[in-house]
């Protein structure tokens, strides 16, 4: 079984979804299917259809959040060191077209979310990054064209 690396923070978000999906979503869907039911023809009864299909979406994403759970390595950025990049990096870029710097932390897929600088290590600015080290330069494939960057720090935190 292949494990999927995440922070133990990430872990912790990924749990409490589970937990949120099984003693709140789950019974609440169950009782809205009951109530619907109670409304008699089911086969024209647009709230029984809606709330099957709530169902079905949170007995899926239990299932996936158990297996992600289940074979999770979690990865403790703060017990890393070094000076290449690797998960859990905390990197400073500088744009070099337009002088401007960003930070990004290197996070499992399931735990990146851009607007709060976290990028998956299957990004492509993650995967030119892997393996570099401060006052390195990279080139990044982007839409508009290739992006430069040069890496200003790497920390782990």
């Amino acid at each position: 079984m292949q494990k999927t690396p995440m922070t133990g923070k990430g872990l912790l978000q990924l749990e409490d979804e589970l937990r949120r999906l099984r003693s709140e979503e789950r019974p609440a869907v169950i009782r809205a299917i009951a109530e619907a039911r109670s409304h008699g023809d089911l086969s024209e009864n647009a709230e029984y259809h809606a709330a099957r299909e709530r169902q079905s979406f949170i007995e899926g994403r239990i299932q996936e959040l158990e297996e992600l759970i289940s074979t999770a390595e979690v990865i403790e950025p703060s017990s890393l060191s070094g000076s290449h990049i690797k998960f859990g990096a905390t990197v400073c870029l500088v744009d070099e077209d337009t002088d401007k710097e960003i930070t990004y932390q290197i996070v499992g897929l399931h735990e990146a979310d851009i607007k709060q600088s976290k990028i998956s290590i299957s990004s492509p600015l993650a995967k030119s990054l892997i393996g570099k080290q401060e006052g390195d330069t990279v080139s990044v494939p982007a839409p508009g064209g290739d992006r430069t960057y040069e890496i200003l720090s790497v920390k782990f935190v």
